[in-house]
């Protein structure tokens, strides 16, 4: 699946979801990523349609539905993928990390419909709920805290699926540097202004010149930063020789 397309053969299931306002964080997050297909497995509030924290993602919302069984709610997917925490269980399944996970779903995205679950947020999925996926998968968090809120697990693994690793790689727009001549120019009016406000004397001019001229090197001004350097610098001048 190309970076950056559609999640339309992902579906996201919550199973035993026990705050409505974790199920609207949920149906936020997958509104920001381009998911829309949301599954609820006995949900423990039926007024989730209302949950306050789901801004913008009305649509998922009165899109989702609601299923007695597990079994149900996945019967037309092609792939089923576990979310856990891990913690001190012995499973029964292959675990994967989020990031060794996200590209084997993306790839299977390209043939069929996946289904990703996430547990109670008090229990996360039982043996019995794991037992229907081919594999699991975890967040990568520090043991002394592996447990993550309902949403913000949802909007990771959705980010990890639509995120463009070639992305940081990508070269970006070129710039144009100032000129050696360009610096010389800020740092000669900034050194007259220096000077006139009593900062640098003028024994101290020659190397003092010698620091701002490198100071100014080191910022790595574009060509455009340096005009407004040079604005800058100017207006103050003024501004100081009009109230003399």
């Amino acid at each position: 699946m190309p970076a950056g397309a559609s999640l339309e053969n992902l579906c996201v299931v919550l199973v035993a979801t026990r705050n409505p306002l974790n199920i609207g964080a949920a149906a936020r997050a997958m509104s920001n990523f381009g998911c829309f297909s949301l599954r609820l497995v006995n949900p423990y509030e039926v007024a989730f349609r209302e949950a306050r924290s789901a801004v913008g993602a009305r649509n998922v919302l009165e899109r989702a539905t609601e299923h007695k069984t597990l079994s149900e709610a996945i019967a037309g997917c092609t792939l089923v993928v576990g979310t856990t925490a891990l913690g001190h269980r012995e499973l029964q399944h292959p675990l994967k990390r989020l990031e060794y996970g996200g590209r084997l779903i993306k790839r299977h995205l390209e043939t069929g419909p996946v289904a990703l679950l996430f547990g109670s947020e008090k229990f996360g999925l039982s043996n019995e709920e794991m037992s229907y996926c081919h594999w699991l998968m975890r967040i990568p968090a520090r043991r002394e805290h592996e447990s993550m809120n309902l949403g913000q697990a949802v909007a990771v693994s959705l980010y990890e699926l639509v995120r463009d690793s070639r992305a940081v790689s990508k070269a970006p727009k070129p710039v144009t540097l100032a000129s050696a001549g360009e610096m010389d120019r800020v740092t000669d009016e900034l050194m007259k202004l220096l000077q006139e406000s009593g900062y640098v004397h003028g024994r101290t001019a020659s190397s003092s010149t010698q620091k701002i001229r490198r100071l100014i090197r080191r910022m790595g001004l574009s060509a455009r930063d340096a005009e407004v350097w040079l604005g800058m610098i100017r207006q103050i001048a003024w501004k100081l020789h009009t109230r003399e």
